[in-house]
């Protein structure tokens, strides 16, 4: 079974990057799989990564999937929302 993946899904995601990333006074773009620890973040932005991604999709993530896993890379992070979004 595929997810269909919602056009605006990647642009919010993506959005919401670049402006943890922008509080960090990181201004470069980010590659869709690149880690997004090399890219600057460190476990504190990781947090408020999750949280802005909870408050802009009306998500409750829960414990269990807040891992690097999912939270990896803008393409991972993609992913896991509309996986979630998919199950609602």
């Amino acid at each position: 079974m595929s997810i269909a993946i919602a056009p605006d899904t990647k642009v919010r995601v993506t959005g919401i990057v670049q402006d943890v990333l922008e509080r960090r006074a990181i201004s470069r773009p980010v590659q869709a799989d690149e880690d997004l620890r090399d890219a600057g973040l460190n476990s504190l932005d990781m947090v408020n990564l999750m949280l802005a991604v909870e408050a802009e999709f009306g998500l409750e993530i829960p414990d269990t999937d807040m891992t690097l896993r999912n939270f990896r890379s803008t393409a991972a992070i993609e992913a896991f929302v509309n996986s979630m979004l998919a199950d609602r």
